[in-house]
């Protein structure tokens, strides 16, 4: 029998939960590559909603997340799961009643842990280094609701070391709040948002330029692969791995940033709270691109609860654990 574990990742945007066999083999690497996603679903809660303004968890987006995580940890003891492990981000950082908010979640039987920045960047690094499984060096984007993280690593034999990592208080919900004021939003919108991140990407890039490959992650470039390759519905198997170059990522830009907010929610693919944030999304990946001079990026749908599997595994098999 496997181990079973259910790792649920509260974001500022959306709380997703994710149930994982661990098949524990002689190897640490064949544990790896037989890890088994049994059950994986997410839901746009958009937790964050408001906090830049008032530093506060708002009740609405409280009580509709506590309201899916009830769900998840019904759905969790269906699979009699070994252990329900939690993780809470940005929206909880930077909220004043943060803490109070995670004491609830503990009430409902999730052991969850409020991370900061850099502790998500180590995990969705692990994700991703195990997950994609790149030869060189690389740095992942790990574009969220409240925060985007940037991490960079590289191959070191059969591990994956990771060399830097930077946290940026940027993500889709408060840049579509602080800069998109029509609908569709106007250039000049487009133009501010991008004024403002690409300082902190400039940042990244000066200290993770050698890196020979980008990879995205996030319900954004997932989202995008999904409109390229008409993949509705949404196929994990589908999308991961998949590369986007440059062109593509602005054409999406251009196309959906001059569609209203209902036109975007029409399309099947695009979730509806989707619909609303998605812009700012494409805007963090095609500065990146620009900024770190790359043509192309592949992506992944292996992220943080991913990252957070592939920790339990490492403390099977005491492997050196950099998160």
């Amino acid at each position: 029998m496997p181990l079973k574990i259910a790792v649920i990742d509260i974001g500022t945007y959306s709380t997703r939960l994710l149930i994982s066999g661990i098949h524990i083999k002689q190897t640490f690497e064949e544990t790896i590559k037989n890890i088994e996603d049994i059950l994986s679903v997410g839901r746009i809660t958009a937790l964050g909603r408001g906090v830049k303004e008032t530093k506060l968890l708002q009740e609405e987006a409280i009580n509709e997340t506590l309201t899916i995580l009830k769900e998840y940890v019904l759905i969790a003891q269906e699979h009699q799961v070994d252990k329900i492990i939690g993780f809470a981000t940005q929206a909880c950082r930077t909220a004043k009643n943060g803490e109070e908010f995670l004491k609830k979640v503990r009430e409902l039987g999730i052991d969850v842990t409020l991370i900061d920045g850099e502790k998500e960047a180590c995990l969705s690094f692990l994700a991703t280094a195990f997950g994609v499984l790149p030869k060189s060096s690389f740095v992942v984007i790990d574009q969220g609701g409240g925060s985007t993280e940037y991490a960079y690593g590289k191959k070191d034999n059969t591990n994956y070391k990771l060399l830097k990592s930077e946290s940026f208080p940027f993500g889709i919900v408060n840049l579509t709040e602080q800069f998109v004021k029509h609908d569709p939003p106007l250039q000049s919108e487009l133009s501010q948002m991008k004024n403002q991140i690409k300082p902190y990407i400039e940042k990244a890039y000066r200290e993770m330029k050698e890196a020979e490959e980008l990879i995205g992650l996030g319900g954004t470039i997932t989202t995008l692969v999904a409109l390229e390759h008409n993949i509705y519905p949404y196929s994990s198997q589908k999308v991961h791995g998949q590369i986007l170059t440059k062109k593509t990522i602005e054409k999406w830009l251009k196309k959906l940033s001059s569609l209203t907010i209902k036109q975007r929610k029409a399309i099947p693919i695009i979730e509806d709270k989707r619909a609303e944030a998605i812009i700012a999304g494409i805007v963090i990946f095609d500065t990146t691109l620009e900024v770190f001079k790359k043509e192309k990026l592949k992506v992944s749908d292996w992220g943080l609860r991913h990252g957070a599997v592939i920790k339990e595994v490492m403390k099977i098999f005491g492997r050196n654990n950099t998160c």
